[in-house]
């Protein structure tokens, strides 16, 4: 399983009671004033380990055999659920290092875009590259990257009888009234499931990776 992070939470919780809901919100607003957002966009991120490649030019992991350090960063996203299928999209800068500078020099880089559902099963993953030009001289390069998604919508979006659960109004008195609804097991078997985060990292070999857990 990945180690995720930079992600953006998919559901906020103990909003002020009787606080202006915004389309896509679930409010609950009779005796518990919870305010839950729930969008259909995944949450994108970079998984931990995964946001960094270093290239020797040996067999042995000493300073001496360095050769090129790049690192991903400046993750932004756009989504559009708009339609049947939401379609996210992602961009990144790829900022890089080479210990010898002589003669201009290009480095591909490659790439995964994995979804996941549920926080563990895999729904789709690709692989890209980006592409690093260094100049004769020059010790370090940039380059862009992108990535790009889809989720069905209906996938991504709660049955009604969960939305039901959750937007039920609760009377003073009513034996649910003082419940929280998310902490049903059954409603948040459900959020689970239409939970969906797009992950974007190194494509690394496993002593890569292992080298970056434990540097």
């Amino acid at each position: 399983m990945f180690k995720r992070t930079c992600l953006v939470p998919a559901l906020a919780g103990l909003a002020a009671l009787g606080a202006c809901s915004q389309e896509g919100e679930l409010v609950v607003d009779q005796g518990v004033g919870i305010t839950a957002v729930l969008s259909s966009c995944p949450a994108v991120g970079i998984p931990d380990y995964t946001g960094d490649v270093t290239l020797f030019t040996g067999e042995q992991r000493t300073a001496a055999n360095l050769d090129v350090t790049a690192a991903m960063t400046n993750l932004r996203s756009t989504c559009d659920e708009s339609g049947a299928k939401v379609y996210t999209t992602a961009s990144f800068d790829v900022v890089a290092r080479r210990s010898d500078v002589r003669g201009a020099r290009t480095v591909t880089l490659p790439y995964f875009v994995t979804v996941l559902r549920a926080g563990q099963a895999v729904v789709s993953k690709r692989v890209g590259e980006v592409t690093l030009t260094f100049a004769d001289g020059e010790e370090r390069a940039m380059a862009s990257g992108q990535a790009a998604s889809y989720v069905d919508r209906s996938a991504s979006s709660l049955p009604e009888d969960i939305r039901e659960k959750i937007t039920r109004r609760r009377r003073p008195g009513d034996p649910e009234a003082a419940l929280d609804p998310l902490a049903d097991p059954e409603v948040k078997a459900a959020i689970a499931r239409t939970r969906f985060e797009m992950l974007v990292g190194f494509q690394l070999s496993e002593d890569q990776l292992a080298y970056n857990a434990t540097r």
